[in-house]
């Protein structure tokens, strides 16, 4: 299958996910559409994003505010802060980068990453099944990285590996640890390992300057911002 073969759908108003007192419209990849990591990478250069096996974008009316944003990863380096969280950690950190199979600690760990961040929300209904549909796609390069503190598992970021870059696909960590600051570590990491491999970019997902769970891409500029269909480095 083509790019341009690729059959879009988009769904009826539905509750904003990132502001409440919003309606948001989603367009959809056609979910029966046999996928390969090529037409993946087409479709994420395009500001789409996987939630299982599904490949979506916003598209709402009137409202821009989702911004797909990139990380250049050769030229890239972290700011002050960020190399602390680093420095102060790494010595102690171990990463391994795993096959995406079910494994009951990294379960546990969601479950209570879940309870503690979105207890109220879509996310709070879940099971071992609903767990690995929503990180895992069977056509898609996907690792679990797991972060370990001491031999303590802090995290995991799963992660897709796309031929031009890695995807950031969800990341979910001990709440207790989070002054260790692991969604920081992960991010970090997953840009270190695509400038190993040679690749161009780290693909965070939606910066949302006006909602406090998804402004904190901010702090990982310069990054380039797909506006109006062009990516436009942000310094």
């Amino acid at each position: 299958m083509s790019a341009d073969q690729l059959r879009l759908f988009i769904t009826p108003p539905h509750p904003c996910s990132y502001f409440g007192d919003r309606q948001a419209l989603t367009l959809f990849a056609d979910p029966a559409a046999s996928f390969d990591m090529r037409v993946y990478q087409w479709l994420i250069d395009q500001g789409f994003r996987r939630s299982g096996k599904h490949i979506y974008k916003p598209n709402c009316d009137g409202c821009k505010d989702c911004i797909p944003v990139r990380v250049p990863v050769r030229d890239w380096r972290p700011n002050r802060s960020q190399r602390r969280s680093w420095n102060r950690s790494a010595a102690r950190i171990e990463v391994r980068a795993l096959a995406p199979r079910f494994d009951p600690n990294h379960y546990a760990l969601y479950a209570d990453y879940i309870a503690s961040r979105h207890p109220d929300g879509d996310m709070a209904d879940h099971s071992p099944e609903t767990f690995l549909r929503f990180l895992t796609a069977e056509w898609c390069a996907t690792r679990f990285v797991e972060l370990r503190l001491d031999g303590r598992l802090l995290g995991v970021a799963v992660t897709d590996y796309l031929p031009r870059g890695l995807s950031a696909v969800y990341t979910f960590f001990d709440p207790e640890q989070e002054a260790i600051s692991p969604g920081v570590l992960g991010i970090l990491w997953q840009i270190q390992q695509a400038r190993a491999l040679g690749r161009e970019w780290l693909y965070l997902g939606y910066w949302i300057p006006d909602c406090r769970k998804m402004a904190y891409k901010d702090q990982y500029r310069p990054f380039d911002a797909l506006i109006d269909g062009k990516w436009r480095r942000m310094a």
